[in-house]
């Protein structure tokens, strides 16, 4: 794991970084859903896609008045299919999220409160349990939906922060959320809202072949930046 400067300890230096992301782009309200399973639901369906094609499927689920755990547990697959299909992959997300709703009914009789009593660590290693649910997926239930101290770990936090020194781009998941959980305050809302951040910073900025270094506001702390 590389380290990014001997000037100031890693943990200001992240933290310096949230502050100048959250000055340019404020409080992201994440994750936008208006219930902790829309949340799930969508942690799902965003796997591989732009939000804005999940928001399109959770609308067709809305529609037909079936966002609600027993009912989309109880709902023809092939239909369930057709409602998601704006989020891509719609065959395969079906399935994984009806064996979420498996999972759920099965061990918790749908009660989402009573499963997110299960400690972190137990309940982390049953969702990953679950076919088609990995890393990312399961730690954005947990901390979106679950306010559990998980920080969540994408391709833009890992591009983002290699270009800035602090990781060589080697690293698998749990070494990079190792990194981030031993170097921040363990806050949930911290978690959530630096990793938000971080998505909108990639969005916007941080690409993979064109990032516009110019208007980015880390652009003069990044070894990669370019402004040609």
């Amino acid at each position: 794991m590389k380290v990014k400067s001997e000037a100031a300890g890693i943990k200001e230096q992240l933290l310096n970084i949230y502050s100048l992301l959250f000055s340019k782009y404020g409080d992201q309200h994440w994750w936008p859903a208006d219930t902790q399973f829309e949340v799930i639901v969508g942690a799902v369906l965003t796997q591989f896609i732009s939000w804005k094609n999940v928001v399109k499927a959770i609308d067709n689920i809305k529609e037909k008045d079936l966002l609600d755990i027993h009912k989309l547990y109880e709902c023809d697959i092939e239909l369930l299919k057709e409602l998601i299909k704006p989020a891509g992959f719609f065959n395969r997300k079906a399935v994984i999220l009806k064996a979420v709703l498996v999972f759920i009914m099965e061990n918790y009789n749908g009660d989402l409160d009573k499963m997110f009593q299960t400690s972190l660590e137990v309940l982390r290693e049953k969702l990953l349990n679950v076919k088609g649910i990995g890393p990312e997926t399961a730690d954005s239930i947990l901390l979106y939906a679950g306010s559990k101290r998980i920080f969540v770990v994408d391709a833009y936090t890992v591009r983002i922060f290699t270009r800035l020194g602090f990781l060589t781009g080697t690293e698998n998941y749990h070494q990079v959320q190792k990194f981030f959980m031993e170097n921040l305050p363990e806050e949930v809302d911290l978690y959530n809202q630096y990793h938000a951040l971080i998505v909108k910073l990639g969005s916007e900025c941080c690409s993979g072949k064109k990032p516009k270094c110019l208007e980015c506001v880390l652009k003069d702390l990044c070894q990669f930046a370019t402004f040609s």
